[in-house]
């Protein structure tokens, strides 16, 4: 006889997981992790059997999750784990229906991206770049700010997409997608210092832009502990990031140019959606000055 009890078939799942899709360990631990809560859950509901979980026991499950105040991010991927379980169990014919499919977790708030005001990116970037490390750390902040690069674009930039000549520089991005973004001279400038203190190094990958002192290419962690460093050093209240220089440019420039579309473009944005956020900061923006210049911004006090 089939087993069909959901603690028989949760391990089943994951060392297909492992064996079968080979997935990472952390990955597996994750799915685990997430089948554990519904797994926890059959057992306060009395639920053995796998066939037994229906949909409404799913949304009670979403409801209990969300009233604990569980983020609706994470609501998501254990829908997602739920869904991939029941799946399996489908192709397996263990069960004739995924009770997961078609239920989405709770809208929440979209957070606005932190940014640096201009005068913050002023201070960060006024740095004497007159050694290796500080003129590659200048390079990085001043790329990463002048053409809005995320971060995986920049660590995995090679020479050879680069042309200062041109000020542009040719990255690949989500989705395997290729774009061409602008370099600016403050950009192209430090660069050029970096490449010169470059060429002192042992250079063991000679193919990347931005080495760390053994010469190798320079890590995504690397990079983060640089950026966050300079931050405090340059006295900045706000901790810094690597993506923040991208919201930075995305925001500075929309402010300016109020060119939505070409914003999308230079940040490689699929969907202008995605882009869309960057209205609601400059909106802001905009709410500030009116608050700080109009006359009848300012209720009258009684």
């Amino acid at each position: 006889m089939t087993q069909t009890t959901l603690s028989h078939w949760q391990p089943q799942f994951l060392q297909h997981l492992s064996h079968v899709r080979h997935l990472s360990e952390h990955t597996v631990t994750n799915y685990q992790r997430d089948l554990e809560i519904l797994l926890k859950f059959c057992q306060q509901q009395n639920i053995e059997d796998c066939a037994s979980l229906n949909s409404q026991h799913i949304r009670a499950l979403v409801a209990k999750q969300h009233r604990r105040g569980l983020s609706g991010r994470s609501i998501a991927r254990q829908l997602s784990a739920i869904r991939s379980f029941y799946d399996y169990l489908l192709r397996e014919k263990v069960v004739k229906r995924n009770p997961a499919k078609g239920i989405s977790a709770p809208k929440m708030p979209r957070k606005l991206p932190n940014v640096l005001d201009v005068d913050d990116m002023q201070r960060l970037l006024d740095i004497s770049a007159n050694d290796l490390i500080s003129a590659r750390d200048l390079a990085i902040m001043e790329l990463l700010y002048s053409a809005g690069l995320r971060l995986s674009e920049l660590v995995y930039l090679d020479l050879s997409e680069l042309d200062l000549q041109q000020g542009q520089v040719r990255v690949t991005g989500k989705g395997n997608k290729t774009r061409l973004a602008p370099v600016g001279s403050y950009a192209v400038n430090a660069i050029s210092n970096w490449l010169q203190h470059r060429n002192t190094l042992k250079i063991k990958d000679n193919e990347a832009v931005f080495l760390s002192r053994r010469g190798t290419r320079l890590s995504q962690r690397s990079v983060r502990q640089r950026l966050q460093q300079w931050g405090v050093k340059q006295g900045l209240e706000q901790r810094v990031h690597p993506h923040q220089l991208r919201h930075s440019f995305a925001s500075h420039l929309l402010e300016s140019s109020g060119d939505l579309r070409a914003v999308q473009e230079l940040l490689g944005h699929a969907d202008i959606g995605t882009t869309q956020i960057y209205t609601h900061l400059d909106f802001q923006h905009l709410a500030r000055v009116y608050d700080a210049a109009h006359p009848r911004a300012h209720k009258k006090h009684e």
